[in-house]
């Protein structure tokens, strides 16, 4: 069975991609990263989602010191109430500077010192909110470079980032997880936190697209 490493964040692509390798049966070691984000309550959803999947984790916790996102500096406003159109125009104020690259980065590490193979995240360059993180090129460039500056890349066993959702539509993920036995309940997506999703956010309102899409509830949103 091959070893990969798993970046779960709580929300939905990284809860799907969870499952999907669960069905495949990798064997996974995650890591979540606690970066003094704005709310705690992905993080909560990423250890919920992990602990019934049976996979075990590391907690990374780290804190960037420069601010200029939305997500790790309060004082910063959310985007809210944006069109689809205006959201694949331009870098939104969520964009973490290199924040998966540092992740990334920290995961090859992780990677290299267990003997995984591969790391997996869940980058979606199609319904996303324009992060150049998250695209099919910063994938392959950042291969290479694993390959340049690793021992296993060195030894021609270069670790491999995958991201097997990054040419999917958020209804084709929805679906996936759907069928590979994903818990939507225990995922989280909304940037502003709290008890409900606000419903306004450029990720609540990606993920009411998606479940539109495909056609049934998302049971965060949906009245009891």
């Amino acid at each position: 069975m091959s070893k990969a490493v798993i970046l779960v964040s709580g929300g939905l692509d990284s809860g799907t991609l969870l499952y999907y390798l669960k069905k495949k049966k990798v064997s996974l070691h995650a890591l979540v990263f606690d970066y003094k984000q704005r709310h705690k309550r992905e993080l909560k959803s990423a250890v919920a989602l992990l602990r019934v999947a049976k996979v075990p984790f590391e907690k990374i916790e780290l804190e960037f010191p420069w601010k200029g996102s939305a997500l790790t500096d309060k004082k910063v406003k959310l985007p809210k109430k944006r069109s689809v159109k205006r959201m694949s125009t331009g870098i939104p104020s969520t964009y973490v500077p290199a924040r998966n690259l540092i992740f990334l980065s920290l995961a090859t590490g992780y990677a290299e010192a267990i003997g995984a193979e591969k790391i997996y995240y869940g980058a979606n360059a199609l319904d996303y909110s324009g992060y150049p993180d998250c695209r099919p090129d910063f994938i392959e460039s950042l291969n290479q470079t694993i390959k340049k500056g690793t021992k296993r890349g060195d030894e021609k066993k270069a670790i491999k980032i995958e991201a097997p959702l990054v040419n999917k539509t958020k209804k084709e993920i929805i679906e996936i997880g759907k069928q590979c036995g994903l818990d939507f309940g225990k995922t989280w997506s909304c940037y502003s936190g709290g008890k409900k999703p606000c419903g306004e956010c450029d990720s609540c309102l990606i993920r009411a697209k998606g479940f539109t899409e495909a056609g049934f509830p998302d049971p965060l949103t949906t009245k009891k």
